[in-house]
Formats: C-alpha cells, sequence, structure tokens
C-alpha cells in the first residue's frame, strides 16, 4: 500500500514517464546523474517531502542541502537550489524518494536503461548480420518472385525475430535489413538498378505494414522512424531517374509488368503516413509506368474496387492527370475534402517540369480555392508556414509564364497570416498603398512595427492612408494602460495632429481630440501625460 496521496499517483507516473524521454541513457553525463540521484536516495538523504497539489517540495542534505521544488504536471520546470544547470541529481533524489513510496524505483532504472540494452543487442545482431554477409552472400539471379520472397524472408527474420521491436529499435533494425537485401543485388548494373528499385517498394511496404500491426501512431513513427519512409521515398526517385536515362533491356518486360501489378497493393489498407504512402505510387507511375495503355488498365483495376480508402481516390485522381483526362481529374479534386490540398504540390510540379501551362491553370485555381481552409486545420505555426512554402513555390512559375498576377496576390492573401512578408512585399511593389496598409490594420500591427523608409513612402504619397493604424496604435497604448504606454499613446496623437494639419482637416483631430478625452477622462495618468505633451493645456 503506498503512502503517496492517491491523487499524486496519476502525476507521478506521468512524470516518471517523462523523464525517461528526458535523460538518455546512451549519453554519460544523463547516466552519471541517475546513478548520483539513485545514491543520494539510497543514503537516506531526502527528507521534510511536502506536498502541495502537484508540487513536491523536499530537501536533500549534500555537501551543502539543497531545496527542490518538484513540479510533477511539468517535471522540466521543477526547481533547485543548487548551481546546476537544467535537472539535477538532487531533483532526482526527491523523485526517487517519492517514487519509492508508490512502487519500485529500481524497476523504474531498469525500464530507463532497457532501451540500451536492446539497442546494444540490435548492433550485435549487424556485426553477426555483416560477418554472415562476408562469408555467405549469394547474389540474386534475375526472378522477380525469387527476389520478393528474399526481400519478405530477410525483413521477417531481422525486424521481428525477437517479437514485436520497440520503436527504438526499429531504425537499427531496419539499416541491418536494408544491408543484407543490399549485398544480394545482381552484378549486372542495370539488373541492381531494377532489383534497388523493386527492394525499396517492398521496403516501404512491408514497413508500413508493420508500423501498422504494433499500432504506431504518427507521433510515434515521427519520433523514432519517419525519417526511414522519406528515405525510401528519395531513393526511389533516384532509382527511377537512373533508370530513365536509358532504354530499358527487353529482358526487364516481364519484371515491369508484375511490379506493375503489385503496385497498387501500396495503396491497400489505412495507413497512419498516408502522404508518403500514395506518393509511393505516384512517384512509380509517373517516371516508372509511363505507358498509356498501362495507366488505362490501372485506373479501370482501381475503379474496380468495392469500398475504396482514401489513398485508391487518390490513386484514381492521378491516373486520370496522367492520361490528361483533366475535366475528370478537376470534377474528383473540385469536391470539399480539405485533406486533397497537399496532393495538389506534386501534380503542380509535375505540370511545371513539363511547361504544361495551359493544363496547369485550372489545377492552380482549384488548389487556391482550397488553401484558407486547409491552413487553418491545425495550430501549427511551423507547418503552416512550411506548407505556405511550398504552396508559392507550386504556383509561382505558372502565375509568372501565364501572367496571372492576380491569382498569385489571391493565394498569398488565402494563406495568411503565413504569407504575410510575401503578401506586403508585392503590394509596396506594386504602389497598392491602401491594401498594404489595410493588411497591416487586419493583422493588428502596430504603426512602430513597421519599417521606417515605408512609412515615409506612404506618407509622401497618401499620407491619409496612415490615419487609420495611427489611430489603432493609439487605441492599443491606452488599452494597455501604465505611464509607459499612455506615453507612446501621446506621441502618437502628435504625430496624428501633424498629419490631420497636413491634410487640412482640422476640425475632424479637434472633434476626434475631443472625443478620446471625454472618453479617457478618469485615466488621469493619461490625461497629464496629454497636458505634458502639450497635447491640452495645463
Amino acid at each position: 500500500m503506498s503512502s503517496i496521496p492517491e491523487h499524486l499517483l496519476e502525476p507521478l507516473d506521468f512524470a516518471a514517464s517523462e523523464l525517461k524521454d528526458m535523460l538518455s541513457p546512451r549519453i554519460e553525463e544523463d547516466e552519471r546523474l541517475v546513478q548520483k540521484g539513485l545514491l543520494l536516495f539510497r543514503q537516506r538523504l531526502v527528507s521534510q517531502i511536502r506536498f502541495d497539489g502537484t508540487n513536491i517540495s523536499g530537501v536533500v542534505q549534500d555537501v551543502m542541502p539543497a531545496r527542490v521544488l518538484l513540479d510533477l504536471d511539468y517535471i522540466n520546470l521543477s526547481e533547485c537550489s543548487c548551481p546546476a544547470d537544467g535537472f539535477c541529481r538532487h531533483q532526482l533524489a526527491v523523485f526517487f524518494q517519492l517514487l519509492s513510496q508508490a512502487t519500485s524505483v529500481m524497476d523504474w532504472a531498469a525500464d530507463w536503461r532497457k532501451p540500451l540494452k536492446e539497442s546494444k543487442a540490435v548492433q550485435l545482431l549487424g556485426l553477426q548480420t555483416a560477418r554472415d554477409l562476408l562469408t555467405s552472400s549469394s547474389r540474386q539471379k534475375p526472378d522477380y518472385d525469387r527476389w520478393v520472397a528474399a526481400f519478405h524472408e530477410s525483413f521477417t527474420a531481422i525486424m521481428t525475430r525477437n517479437g514485436e521491436p520497440k520503436p527504438y529499435t526499429i531504425s537499427e533494425l531496419f539499416h541491418i535489413y536494408t544491408r543484407q537485401w543490399k549485398a544480394n543485388a545482381p552484378f549486372e548494373q542495370e539488373w541492381k538498378l531494377l532489383y534497388h528499385l523493386i527492394g525499396y517498394f517492398f521496403s516501404f511496404k512491408y514497413l508500413m505494414k508493420l508500423s501498422t500491426e504494433l499500432g504506431h501512431s504518427r507521433e510515434i513513427i515521427n519520433r523514432y522512424y519517419l525519417h526511414l519512409f522519406e528515405d525510401l521515398i528519395q531513393d526511389i526517385v533516384d532509382a527511377t531517374e537512373k533508370l530513365s536515362v536509358h532504354s530499358l533491356p527487353f529482358a526487364f518486360d516481364e519484371f515491369i509488368e508484375k511490379f506493375k501489378a503489385d503496385s497498387a497493393d501500396i495503396l491497400m489498407g489505412e495507413f497512419t503516413l498516408d502522404f508518403e504512402q500514395i506518393q509511393i505510387y505516384r512517384l512509380l507511375w509517373a517516371k516508372f509506368f509511363k505507358k498509356k495503355a498501362w495507366c488505362q488498365e490501372e485506373v479501370a483495376k482501381l475503379r474496380a474496387i468495392e469500398n475504396k480508402n482514401f489513398p485508391i481516390s487518390v490513386g484514381i485522381t492521378h491516373q486520370h492527370i496522367l492520361l490528361g483526362d483533366d475535366e475528370i481529374a478537376l470534377d474528383q479534386l473540385s469536391g470539399t475534402d480539405k485533406w486533397l490540398t497537399p496532393y495538389f504540390l506534386y501534380w503542380l510540379g509535375l505540370f511545371t517540369s513539363h511547361k504544361e501551362w495551359k493544363r496547369m491553370g485550372p489545377y492552380v485555381e482549384e488548389f487556391i480555392k482550397k488553401l484558407r481552409e486547409y491552413i487553418h486545420i491545425e495550430d501549427n505555426h511551423y507547418a503552416n508556414r512550411s506548407f505556405t512554402n511550398m504552396a508559392i513555390r507550386a504556383i509561382q512559375p505558372y502565375c509568372t509564364e501565364a501572367g496571372r498576377q492576380d491569382l498569385y496576390e489571391k493565394a498569398l492573401f488565402e494563406l495568411l497570416p503565413y504569407s504575410f512578408s510575401e503578401y506586403e512585399d508585392i503590394l509596396f511593389e506594386n504602389e497598392d498603398f491602401a491594401r498594404w496598409t489595410d493588411l497591416q490594420a487586419m493583422l493588428n500591427y502596430d504603426i512602430d512595427m513597421l519599417p521606417k523608409s515605408r512609412i515615409k513612402v506612404i506618407e509622401k504619397a497618401e499620407p491619409s492612408l496612415l490615419l487609420p493604424l495611427y489611430h489603432q496604435s493609439v487605441q492599443s497604448h491606452i488599452a494597455h494602460k501604465g505611464r509607459d504606454h499612455y506615453r507612446q499613446a501621446v506621441r502618437k496623437l502628435k504625430k496624428l495632429r501633424t498629419l490631420y494639419k497636413k491634410l487640412k482637416r482640422q476640425d475632424d483631430w479637434a472633434f476626434f481630440l475631443e472625443a478620446l478625452l471625454e472618453k479617457t477622462k478618469r485615466l488621469r495618468a493619461f490625461q497629464e501625460e496629454c497636458k505634458r505633451g502639450k497635447l491640452i493645456d495645463a
């Protein structure tokens, strides 16, 4: 029976898990830190434990007494009176003292070190496999079915030989598997390239299937082995480009037929990384399976599938684009499914590479229609900014070639606020000062944040456009209150007075100031700053 308050059991479990992520047994400094924390705990040097919600205080009698405050909700924000940076041995000692009242400290330490132990086992497996390759490597003769069987046998033997692999061991295991199947590649360069291309495809397929069977979320995949899928996509791009340099020998025909028939397998089933899943299929059909008759057969095959999932639907659209069936493809893309939006990027790149500007136009217009809804799906600034950059690069060649500056500006508007810098630049370059100032006001940017050189240009060309920005800044500073903000407000008011005078609208200025002073008559400090700034009589 634990002596820790029951309401702390769940936060403590969460903190224990967070600490396993914060500290790595592979890092020597972290290993020493845990050892020192365990030593202080075992020597019974932790005392005066106090509970305050999910905050735990304690004293550790080290060379000098250290006072610790653990925050179980945000363990990385915990504090200690010692001069150490980051999480220290005293915080760990208090954590272990607390953990010992609920569960086993030794179990936590053993579980923390487990990834290192398993990683070393994987490394030994890699050394053993490397020795096996040196002594027993047998080159695969050209035989598609034998190649695929060998890929599968090797993947199963290495990836799951000790049961379900842990997420943190998958990358190392996969590299061992890759070295093994590559070592068996044919000697002839052309056959070797084809062997690699097919190997990359099936490696992606097997890893995708394993991820699904293990129930790994996108977060787990992103953290531990997303790079494997990304590398396989790039490997397929490189292999197809190398193979496309020369005419393929007739001996490849049987292999290509079988590979083409298997390609749709990558679209089957639901997978967390559906974009990568679909990208493999699109790359193969755009770069390798190029014959029109093949595309016609494939689209018929995909359409015949009942209960089509999202990847299959995208695959059908892709085939129609390759066939030039733009009316059908655009009809499929014009639906309300916002998740289709990022898939446009590849197709727009395809049109650009072939300089098919006339075909590209309707796709660009459809793409722009979907941008605003898609960009606001998630509140992730960095991801949205990255997508914005890709979207701008995708449409820019067409807009330049076709002279469609209007479409380019529309896209920038739809992508706000993430396209702000590009949009404000183009408005200013076009001397569209009215929309430029409207943009600043819409995004609530204070006039002090804007380039002084641009403010001077607008003040000379159309000074009236600056009035709303100064008014907005005045209201913002007054709302924030405090002497500093009041002084800033008075400085902006004096600038407003100058602008109104320049525009010969002194009556408007007088009316505005009178209304403002009446509205703020209870703000004595602001009224005093107005007197000090000689906006009103003392």
